[in-house]
């Protein structure tokens, strides 16, 4: 059996396939180069056999489920299309939300003036998600956003929509990147040097994933760390733009 470096493995049987996405690494093969690397190629490389269930975009990080036999993939496919699988992510959103939760029930369709991209619009398909604050900063704020549906770019639209975009998204926000200097006061470089970035990505994880196994018919549940660039930009955040203590806290 051959390994792959850039397939982080989480679970494997006979059934299934659990993986931890990398940044960068495409769900399904490139429709104009083949030859770059995704998770279905490389899942297919090393046990010959990979049906698609679900995707991730390009640059989210997290947990997939990548059926090994057709019936394994029905199986799988009915529980996604009925909304019995739990999906949980985590993502820092630019803004502070100040509320604990957020239903949010907006329908999404595809936006024809920007090709690949989606829009929120009465005339789309349902789309609901539950975001629920975890904590906050004085710039951004890190939720949990659970889909009950699984539409397509549902999460960096919805976040959008109720005017808290990720923190690093160029196509539904306003950061293509984010950097220390953005939330650290008397920021200086050095000489000759140019400033690199924290994170330079979507800021979400898919962090946990729920269904019931195909082949044991038991519920399962898989979680996935924090890569280091999302444990890195909490830190600094935490470090530098943490709320500002308030009178009202104290006890006089």
């Amino acid at each position: 059996m051959k390994k792959n470096p850039l397939l982080d493995v989480v679970h494997e049987d006979e059934f299934i396939v659990v993986v931890n996405k990398s940044a960068g690494l495409l769900a399904i093969p490139d429709r104009f180069d083949a030859t770059l690397p995704s998770v279905r190629s490389l899942v297919m490389e090393r046990y010959e056999a990979a049906f698609i269930v679900h995707r991730l975009d390009r640059d989210t990080t997290g947990l997939m489920v990548v059926a090994r036999t057709a019936e394994a993939h029905k199986h799988l496919n009915d529980q996604f299309q009925n909304h019995r699988v739990n999906k949980l992510y985590h993502a820092i959103v630019g803004g502070v939300v100040d509320k604990d939760e957020v239903p949010i029930d907006i329908p999404i369709t595809q936006d024809v003036k920007r090709k690949g991209l989606m829009k929120p619009s009465a005339r789309g398909k349902e789309a609901h998600t539950v975001l629920r604050t975890l904590e906050r900063f004085r710039v951004a704020t890190l939720v949990e956003c659970r889909l009950i549906t699984g539409r397509q770019h549902q999460i960096r639209v919805h976040c959008a929509a109720i005017g808290f975009p990720l923190l690093v998204d160029p196509d539904y926000g306003k950061n293509a990147d984010f950097k220390l200097s953005a939330i650290k006061r008397k920021f200086h470089l050095a000489k000759d040097t140019e400033e690199r970035p924290i994170m330079s990505r979507l800021t979400l994880h898919a962090a946990q994933l729920g269904f019931v196994h195909p082949g044991t018919l038991a519920p399962v549940l898989y979680t996935a760390e924090y890569p280091k660039d999302f444990a890195a930009t909490l830190q600094v955040l935490r470090k530098y733009a943490a709320p500002y203590a308030s009178a009202f806290d104290f006890d006089f």
